[in-house]
């Protein structure tokens, strides 16, 4: 498969950060990344069970608990 006009887009170089800066600007941050793949996960999740898309449900619940997880222990971390 050819990648030419694709209708995909490359990645940034990196242009337009800061030396040290992990976050691109205007996305947030890790926490906020994954707070929204969960909401949109679980969106998903009941879009595959109402068309009886047992796999991509499964796999999407996974997707969900993961972010899910990822917040939790993200939480504990900063109460520390």
């Amino acid at each position: 498969m050819s990648n030419a006009k694709s209708g995909r887009k490359r990645k940034s170089s990196g242009r337009g950060r800061r030396a040290g800066d992990d976050e691109p600007r205007g996305e947030g941050g890790p926490d906020e990344a994954a707070a929204f793949i969960a909401e949109t996960a679980a969106d998903l999740v009941r879009l595959a069970r109402s068309h009886r898309l047992e796999l991509l449900e499964h796999l999407l619940q996974m997707a969900e608990l993961e972010a899910k997880e990822y917040l939790r222990l993200r939480g504990k971390k900063k109460l520390s």
